[in-house]
């Protein structure tokens, strides 16, 4: 089984992703981490990394077609389409949000924008371009990591049975 996992940063999506791949003995692949390995991208100005969302999706499908059992987890994910049997979309209250980006130090301009894409459902817009909304299993990630982690095995359980 090859998963997606995305929503904006302070949504949960690298604690969900550590605990799912234990419980399905899944491999995780940061979004981040796999563009650096795979010399996809430069860093700007602000030292943040940008990633040419074609030339990663198209070197992550083919590393997928080899490759299974694996989580791709990272926010700009939702902006591409990539092969995999369900993608997860973790969203958190804009409130919360903001408290979690300011506890990781985050400019002020960085969170305003991170807690305007969330009200505005960006990741889920974007989804729904690539995906069928079957596919995608929207979990809200107000409860302990563990908790959030229920919820989706609860939902992957659904889905996989009305395939």
């Amino acid at each position: 089984m090859n998963i997606l996992l995305t929503g904006t940063p302070g949504t949960g999506k690298t604690t969900i992703s550590s605990l799912l791949a234990k419980k399905f003995h899944l491999k995780v692949i940061n979004e981040k981490d796999f563009a650096l390995s795979n010399a996809i991208g430069k860093f700007n100005q602000e030292n943040e990394l940008e990633i040419p969302l074609k030339k990663f999706e198209s070197i992550a499908n083919t590393y997928l077609k080899s490759n299974k059992n694996i989580i791709f987890e990272g926010h700009t994910l939702c902006e591409m389409k990539l092969n995999v049997d369900f993608v997860i979309l973790l969203k958190t209250d804009p409130e919360e949000l903001e408290s979690r980006l300011e506890n990781r130090n985050y400019s002020f301009e960085k969170i305003m924008d991170n807690v305007f894409c969330e009200g505005i459902d960006y990741c889920k817009k974007h989804l729904l371009k690539h995906y069928n909304k079957n596919k995608i299993i929207e979990i809200n990630s107000k409860s302990s990591p563990k908790q959030t982690v229920l919820l989706i095995i609860k939902e992957l359980k659904t889905k996989n049975l009305s395939n």
